[in-house]
């Protein structure tokens, strides 16, 4: 079953922490890939000095203030796309960056292939600039919820990678992960 709008409007570190064990499924070229979701990273608001709306509304920034759902891709380092979807509500911007997941598409013998970076993940799903604005409930991106099941203590978290930058923001431990074997 999709997940909907409700799910993606929650405080954005339960929505970052739900997210893991979820299937994300993206259509491209007529293929549906999956794969199960097992790291994210929090990005809450203005004050979130890790966050790219740290200063303010810009063109570039303007897709994280839009609806829970919204899918805000960019460009990074000039070769990597990155993944994040919009949570919380309109005029705050608050994202969930996709770091990792299990494929479930592709794999010889149904196994699962473990993708970790946030950029290998949308090289994986084929993830440019032409998904950023559209919406996690449509044809083309969505995310599943499915019987994948995590125990007590097997959600790890720490800090984000990447924000040194960040004051006191590169100290949250806003990055979660799944203790896979």
């Amino acid at each position: 079953m999709k997940l909907g709008k409700d799910f993606f409007e929650q405080k954005t570190l339960k929505v970052t922490k739900g997210l893991l064990g979820k299937t994300l499924c993206v259509r491209k070229d007529g293929k549906i890939l999956k794969g199960i979701i097992v790291e994210t990273e929090a990005y809450r608001g203005e004050d979130d000095l890790a966050c790219h709306a740290s200063k303010g509304r810009t063109e570039r920034t303007e897709t994280l203030y839009k609806k829970a759902g919204t899918v805000y891709a960019y460009l990074v380092y000039g070769m990597h796309y990155c993944l994040n979807i919009v949570t919380e509500k309109e005029n705050y911007p608050s994202a969930v960056l996709i770091r990792g997941i299990l494929s479930t598409s592709n794999v010889d013998n149904g196994g699962k292939m473990k993708i970790i970076g946030p950029g290998r993940v949308c090289r994986y799903f084929g993830i440019d600039k032409t998904f950023n604005g559209l919406n996690v409930f449509g044809k083309n991106i969505w995310i599943e919820d499915n019987d994948f099941k995590i125990s007590p203590g097997e959600i790890l978290k720490s800090k984000r990678i990447g924000v040194d930058y960040a004051k006191h923001c590169k100290d949250y431990l806003w990055r979660f992960n799944l203790a896979l074997k």
